[in-house]
């Protein structure tokens, strides 16, 4: 079953451990360095066991401002915040930063634990419980519990565990959809296992045996091994605090902040389209492009932010913006993130990413640039999925997505997808070009790539109108642009299909395109069949021909040797020799009578018979041997079987 994870925020020294420990039982301090100086410096795991019968995970998050980076880590993925104020401070600096992080980290319910109870008078502790209810108003916590409890005398915790029992019995324990995932935020060697991580898986299940991959690297390693809270299992959900064991991969080759999960369900970008809210905290607005610490999962990436419709954003304000990363990141659509700034480091927003891989950097020098990112902005925010998967397949262009790239920008995953792309299926918004690969694109973009098809057709007939027609490769990358391969063959298929194009062998051309000569072109062809007529068997090279009929551009005599390729009246024996047809034919015959009263022929005794030199006969020989008349053995050739 789905585990609910409950984390710890508050400013520092105001007793998270110290509640953790009363709690459960657990030391999560277990750094040496932590428990000399009496604070946390990593994050720290425990769990509780219910009276519903659920047992829930537990993160303890430093309070310290030096340590919010590993805070920000350890509230990705918790479902219940405890909300920690000292009776003896109140509100405080970090207290403050920490209930941001967890608003901008999308964390919807929580409890307020005022500890230190033991340590002020009963007047003292109301004053503080009343800062902590006006603090809360108009947030998650505004209707949540406020309990006052004393860690060192225990006052206050039973009803803390009977709270939270109270929260994960109505939580809904649906499975999160979709390929595992589990951002890293710990990793360290076990003599005779090898490479372990950890942290809180957010999606899917996996099992040992199965083959990861850690995102945004290309590395690959198999699960050796599988832990939840010290227990070695076979297979984990989401929700659960997980240790996996690795293999096929070093302990230096892992580094906090990438993502574990299957091949081919991330992909790694430097640009994300996010939803942004700059905090109505901020003393002053935040400038386009301005440098700053973005928080995903458990990495923290160094990157700009990018205003798509202003030049600057007012404390309190949204807006839909571009993140450019200096390294990159391994998203789904959907997930959150926190900004800090990058000097002075303090937090001063976040928000939630709307699209995964942004193709190219947006502009928003023009009008016209920025009223496109407002109609952007519309679609992510308030979109459906099926309006979104539309604005990713625009986005895609001629290269069109798969349904596994699709899930990948959408954050939706099988069955879920599925639905949510009947709709534009059925109403012909979108077409499947590939049902093996489901290789989907937007149908006005397939229609307006044929029509620019049938455009590069009639422009190379006009070129070369002695043409048969195209090649159906060079006709794709005519084209100017990027065509995936399973696009093209949809569209150029549904032409043929039409009869609009018509295909031989591998050329394309246009239905209604036929070969005609002008006068002088006529003339051409007749001088050049009576050339090779005269010449007979001792036929001209291709160089020779061109010489001789060097008043015609070189580009029409070559048309017009190839037309008359394609219509038969010459046969091409070699790359340089041609034949005419009427005079080949019966030498072809006179040798196979030949060879079917003697059985074999070698080169002297075709040299004999035809009377041609070796500049001659071995080019026919060869030509014979590749139209299957013929078939080599050593120095001798007969006969196939085929030919009677």
């Amino acid at each position: 079953m789905r585990e609910i994870v409950l984390g710890t925020a508050g400013h520092v020294d105001h007793g998270k451990t110290s509640f953790i420990r009363a709690l459960t039982g657990f030391e999560t301090d277990r750094l040496k360095e932590e428990q000399k100086r009496g604070i946390t410096i990593e994050l720290g795991f425990a769990y509780l066991d219910l009276p519903c019968g659920h047992r829930i995970g537990i993160v303890d998050v430093p309070g310290h401002e030096k340590f919010v980076k590993t805070m920000v880590s350890g509230v990705s993925g918790i479902d219940i915040l405890a909300f920690i104020v000292a009776a003896d401070e109140g509100i405080m600096p970090q207290t403050v930063e920490h209930f941001e992080i967890c608003r901008l980290m999308g964390v919807e319910q929580g409890i307020v634990v005022v500890t230190k109870k033991d340590m002020v008078d009963p007047d003292w502790l109301e004053l503080v419980n009343e800062e902590i209810v006006e603090f809360c108003e108009g947030s998650f916590l505004e209707n949540a519990p406020v309990i006052n409890v004393s860690s060192t005398t225990g006052e206050g915790i039973d009803l803390v565990r009977d709270e939270i029992d109270r929260l994960v019995k109505k939580h809904n324990f649906h499975e999160v959809f979709g390929p595992f995932r589990l951002s890293i935020d710990r990793i360290f060697a076990m003599k005779g296992f090898g490479s372990v991580v950890t942290g809180t898986s957010i999606s899917g299940r996996t099992n040992v045996g199965d083959e990861m991959r850690l995102y945004p690297s290309e590395r690959v390693a198999k699960i050796r091994g599988i832990q939840v809270h010290s227990k070695a299992v076979d297979e984990v959900e989401a929700g659960h605090r997980t240790a996996i064991n690795l293999q096929g991969v070093d302990v230096e080759e892992i580094e906090r902040g990438m993502v574990l999960a299957p091949q081919a369900t991330l992909h790694s970008s430097y640009m994300l389209d996010c939803r942004f809210i700059y905090l109505a905290s901020n003393a002053k607005p935040m400038k386009h492009r301005a440098r700053v610490r973005v928080h995903l999962g458990t990495a923290e990436v160094i990157g700009r932010v990018s205003l798509l419709d202003r030049d600057e954003i007012k404390p309190g304000e949204e807006a839909v913006v571009q993140l450019l990363l200096e390294a990159t990141a391994a998203v789904w659509s959907g997930d959150r993130y926190v900004i800090r700034s990058y000097s002075p480091v303090a937090t001063i927003g976040g928000g939630v990413v709307l699209g995964n891989v942004s193709p190219r950097k947006r502009k928003r020098l023009i009008e016209r640039d920025r009223e496109y990112n407002q109609e952007i902005s519309e679609i992510l925010l308030k979109g459906s999925v099926a309006d979104k998967a539309l604005f990713f397949l625009r986005e895609s262009r001629e290269l069109g997505l798969t349904a596994d790239e699709m899930a990948i920008r959408l954050g939706v995953f099988g069955k879920h997808l599925k639905k949510a792309l009947q709709d534009p299926i059925s109403t012909k918004k979108i077409v499947v070009v590939d049902s093996a690969s489901q290789r989907y694109i937007v149908a006005d973009i397939a229609d307006n790539l044929k029509k620019m098809l049938l455009e590069h057709l009639e422009a190379y007939h006009k070129e070369n109108p002695l043409q048969q027609g195209i090649a159906k490769e060079e006709l794709r990358t005519s084209l100017g642009r990027v065509v995936d391969q399973k696009v093209y063959a949809y569209c150029i298929n549904d032409l043929i299909r039409k009869k609009i194009v018509i295909q031989e062998e591998s050329v394309v051309r246009l239905a209604t395109h036929e070969v005609a000569l002008k006068a002088d072109e006529e003339q051409l062809k007749k001088d050049i069949e009576a050339w090779y007529r005269m010449k007979g068997l001792s036929t001209p090279t291709l160089k020779e021909t061109m010489a001789r009929f060097e008043e015609y551009p070189a580009r029409l005599v070559k048309e017009v040797l190839d037309l008359q390729l394609r219509e038969g009246q010459l046969l091409k024996v070699s790359e340089t020799l041609y034949y005419a047809k009427e005079l080949l034919e019966p030498l072809i015959e006179s040798l196979i009578t030949y060879m079917a009263k003697n059985g074999e022929i070698d080169a002297p005794a075709f040299k004999e018979m035809t009377g041609l030199t070796r500049k001659f006969s071995i080019p026919i020989l060869e030509y014979l041997d590749r139209v299957k008349i013929t078939m080599r053995i050593g120095d001798k050739r007969i006969l196939r079987k085929k030919v009677s």
